[in-house]
């Protein structure tokens, strides 16, 4: 395929489709590499977790009966439809994919979604945030399934999740302002990474990448509704619908199936569609040169993995810092629940908009407490502690707690304003009965790149997490699985500990 260009240019797709498939494992920093485990770590970590979630275990009964009720078959039968062989419907995928924790084998579309959610179930999975928000773990359960279906090594794996991580975060800081900031969700950046991923764990062309992408972002625009106001099963479900649409994607174009390569910056693409909207009197632009501008090509560039953080809390992101100054401000004053007078909460604009409206002081499901400063903050100060405890059906319905959340007060800090996404300011002021004020500023929280979780804190979390599921002992050889990952011949060992006994 010609590469048409737009003004001497070659559309963006191209670049990006030309960059993915020429990386090679050989080309990734030892930083890069160290980063894709531990990210994995936290993810699976997360995932064990979240398999225990209402809606995970609504996703995978579903799952289950439209693959004909059948059992957590174990075998290597073909899937997509294959009879043998010598058979090659989507590509000859010859193998089925697993699904953590239960061990259901399924197509890699299905297994990469059910996975996905997963991760994302507990909404303790990674973060970045620039112009837009994203969760780039919430991506790499598509390029999982295909290389365990595909019979690929764990050098395959790091590299496609290497490759999700750089372009998603790449997405995440071209808006000007974000998409978020005209009412849609970050899924809608995703639809055009995690073909990406998924396609260089297939080996693709860069042709068939290039209609991977169009394929997938044709239909994975997102409101907005999703994360606004009452929240639903959709919060944490809509991204990873948008890795599954870069497995099925990927399949689709490996055999010739074809998308709009304008889909990014030609005619009616991201770009085109989004310059009719104004926010604040004027058009929304993208950074077009900026999303392909150095990208990594050596192990001495520098790899956007390495500037992604993670979760201490199971909340929203935006979440931690304020929550950080509030546990700090109680410790070090040794303040009880009993005496708080109020509870002031500074922070950015758009915090105070996702995580303060009215319906975030009357959570009635873990989606929305996750949500909800309020909450968060109020279950925080009573409980001593904020882990996914403190997100039990009982626990957010628990009426006690609407008084406490009634003190406390979100604002928006315009001098904040001005700080981010380079930092996260917020500062929390608590006011006691007897009148006394005590405040604290927090701009980096814990997970930050700047103050990273070491393996042996994402190990606290991940045992926290999976001990429960799967045994303390199935923990430390996953542990190990997942860190010694570069040496895998073929995933498969990986997703077997995964899975209950």
């Amino acid at each position: 395929m010609s590469q048409p260009t737009t003004e001497s240019k070659p559309l963006l797709s191209h670049t990006i489709a030309e960059w993915a498939c020429s990386l090679k494992y050989g080309h990734l920093s030892p930083q890069a590499i160290q980063a894709a485990k531990l990210f994995w770590f936290d993810s699976i970590g997360c995932a064990l977790g979240g398999s225990q979630q209402e809606d995970a275990k609504i996703l995978l009964k579903h799952y289950r009966a439209m693959n004909g009720g059948k059992a957590d078959s174990r075998d290597s039968s073909t899937s997509l439809g294959m009879t043998n062989k010598g058979d090659r419907a989507m590509g000859g995928v010859h193998r089925k994919a697993t699904a953590f924790v239960s061990g259901f084998k399924t197509n890699p579309v299905d297994a990469a979604f059910i996975n996905g959610h997963m991760i994302r179930a507990m909404d303790y999975n990674d973060i970045y945030w620039k112009a837009d928000p994203c969760h780039p773990s919430d991506l790499i359960a598509a390029p999982l399934a295909l290389c365990e279906s595909e019979g690929l090594s764990g050098k395959d794996l790091i590299l496609a999740t290497v490759i999700a991580y750089e372009i998603e975060m790449r997405l995440c800081e071209i808006g000007r302002p974000g998409v978020r900031e005209y009412g849609w969700h970050h899924a809608t950046l995703s639809a055009f990474a995690a073909p990406v991923a998924g396609g260089r764990a297939l080996n693709l062309t860069p042709e068939q990448m290039v209609s991977a992408i169009g394929i997938s972002a044709s239909r994975t625009f997102c409101p907005g509704a999703v994360t606004a106001g009452k929240l639903t099963n959709m919060k944490n479900t809509v991204d990873p619908w948008a890795g599954r649409m870069g497995a099925e994607s990927a399949l689709l174009a490996r055999e010739g199936f074809s998308g709009p390569e304008h889909i990014i910056d030609g005619k009616e693409g991201l770009f085109a569609v989004f310059s009719h909207v104004h926010y604040k009197g004027e058009p929304a632009t993208f950074d077009g040169e900026g999303l392909v501008k150095d990208l990594p090509t050596s192990p001495k560039s520098h790899y956007r993995i390495l500037d992604c953080g993670m979760k201490s809390f199971p909340i929203e992101a935006l979440s931690h810092s304020p929550l950080t100054a509030m546990m700090k401000t109680v410790k070090d004053n040794s303040i009880k629940a009993d005496n708080v007078k109020e509870i002031k909460v500074e922070v950015i604009a758009r915090a105070a908009d996702i995580l303060g409206d009215p319906h975030k002081y009357r959570p009635d499901s873990k989606e929305t407490a996750d949500h909800s400063l309020p909450y968060c903050m109020a279950v925080g100060l009573v409980d001593g502690m904020v882990t996914p405890l403190q997100f039990r059906e009982e626990r957010v319905r628990d009426q006690s707690l609407i008084p406490i959340m009634d003190k406390i007060k979100v604002v928006a800090n315009q001098e904040f304003e001005a700080l981010f996404p380079k930092f996260q300011p917020s500062r929390v002021t608590i006011t006691t009965n007897d009148g006394k004020s005590y405040s604290t500023r927090v701009d980096v929280p814990k997970g930050d790149p700047r103050d990273p979780m070491t393996e042996e804190e994402i190990a606290v979390k991940f045992n926290a997490l999976g001990s429960d599921v799967i045994g303390k002992d199935q923990c430390k050889k996953l542990q190990k699985a997942i860190m010694t990952l570069e040496s895998a011949r073929k995933v498969d060992e990986l997703l077997e500990l995964t899975v209950r006994r």
